[in-house]
């Protein structure tokens, strides 16, 4: 039997002319209906429709602007600033979260307090039309499959979707408190590496987003945002003194090439530790939120 409380969460939308895609995503927020919501939206003084979109929804927003302001990791740090939730995240105006996302994020993080950053497992996929195309699983995360780079978008398909990622706003203000804006691409994934410096970052087995595909946004430069997110984990692996495990790279080998007798004892004893929430109990009043322990 669930007996719900809600913290606040804390959602920013950084935006500009995305007037063909900003009504869906900030539905996607707003038809939760989840009781007790911080949205803002930081508009970059767009000159399409969408200020008249965000006027419509303007008695539902915590706070909104449109004004010049100098990129999108400006914008969200601006938002942020503005904000006062225990649950924190962000979501581009071209994405689009699933009906139950903030309830199931707010559910686990007050039955299960010792997780402070959360993603999912499976990676929701939009088309330029919000149709959906699927989910991608990602095995697990670890720190130590972090720093092996094993969550660069070119790595397995096991990046840490940004629009399915929240935290607690107590690990926000202990890694600094801003988004770097010095960076064009990757700042979320920088943003990640000052994370787990303390941190653990669990998935949980229920999709929270999806990342919509459509031509003229930035993440479309991939080399780009890689060549960036490979400076910020360098950064980390010289300050944490990171030596790669041979048999890890031994087990990347094994999976790229499929060959499942041998990275079955492989993964045993060398394959990276991971947690993942799960729901226990499922077909019962008394189902709740657990932490599992695997191998990846």
């Amino acid at each position: 039997m669930i007996h719900e409380t809600y913290p606040l969460i804390s959602i920013v939308t950084p935006s500009y002319n995305q007037g063909s895609f900003l009504k869906a995503t900030i539905e996607s927020v707003l038809s939760q209906n989840y009781p007790n919501l911080e949205y803002i939206i930081i508009d970059g003084g767009s000159t399409d429709e969408s200020v008249d979109i965000i006027r419509q929804y303007e008695n539902h927003l915590y706070y909104w602007c449109s004004e010049k302001d100098e990129g999108q990791y400006h914008a969200i740090n601006k938002g942020f600033s503005k904000s006062n939730g225990k649950i924190m995240g962000w979501i581009n105006s071209d994405d689009m979260y699933l009906p139950w996302t903030f309830r199931t994020v707010a559910n686990i993080m007050n039955e299960l307090p010792e997780v402070k950053w959360l993603t999912t497992l499976k990676l929701g996929i939009w088309d330029y039309d919000g149709f959906c195309l699927g989910f991608t699983e990602v095995e697990g995360y670890s720190l130590s499959a972090f720093l092996d780079s094993y969550n660069l978008p070119v790595r397995f398909h096991n990046s840490i979707q940004q629009e399915s990622t929240f935290w607690q706003r107590e690990i926000w203000d202990q890694s600094g408190g801003y988004i770097n804006t010095e960076l064009s691409l990757a700042s979320d994934f920088e943003l990640w590496s000052r994370f787990y410096i303390e941190n653990e970052l669990y998935g949980t087995i229920s999709p929270l987003a999806g990342f919509r595909y459509q031509y003229s946004q930035k993440s479309q430069n991939m080399d780009e945002y890689v060549k960036e997110a490979i400076s910020c984990l360098q950064g980390l692996q010289q300050s944490l003194k990171w030596r790669f495990s041979v048999f890890r790279l031994i087990l990347a080998f094994i999976r790229k090439h499929k060959l499942p007798m041998i990275s079955k004892f492989i993964l045993s004893n060398w394959g990276y530790d991971a947690k993942r929430v799960v729901r226990s109990n499922f077909n019962q009043p008394s189902a709740s939120w657990q932490i599992e322990k695997y191998k990846f």
